[in-house]
């Protein structure tokens, strides 16, 4: 899977977000100054081309929609991140979190918490398939 520039990731979040959008629905979720329209046209085109969206026709226009899931995309980057500045290892891209914004004991253990839920929910989906 590709990377994605700033900008483009900045159209799959509210693609995400909206399911699907014309290029002017696009604009409206964007934080002023609004791009012109023919900017956004474009890079909606660019992730046409890289596989990310596809569109129906709608009247005499497209309307969007993301083709690659937000959660596959984000699983890719932070594998991405954790092998580029971490040799690969999580537990190293941990504690570098931990120490750099000064979390606390009691986060960490709520981060862990999470972590042994969907391991717990994780393991009964298994048994019943």
């Amino acid at each position: 899977m590709k990377q994605l520039t700033k900008a483009e990731e900045d159209i799959m979040q509210i693609l995400w977000q909206l399911k699907k959008a014309n290029v002017k629905a696009i604009i409206d979720e964007l934080p002023e100054p609004k791009p012109a329209y023919n900017t956004v046209s474009t890079i909606v085109r660019i992730l046409e081309n890289k596989g990310f969206v596809n569109y129906e026709k709608q009247g005499k226009g497209h309307v969007y929609f993301p083709l690659v899931a937000k959660q596959d995309y984000s699983n890719q980057s932070i594998n991405k991140l954790v092998d580029n500045y971490f040799q690969g290892s999580f537990k190293s891209m941990v504690s570098f979190f931990v120490k750099k914004n000064d979390m606390d004991i009691k986060d960490l253990e709520a981060v862990l918490k999470e972590i042994n839920k969907e391991e717990q929910f994780k393991n009964q989906q298994k048994k019943t398939d």
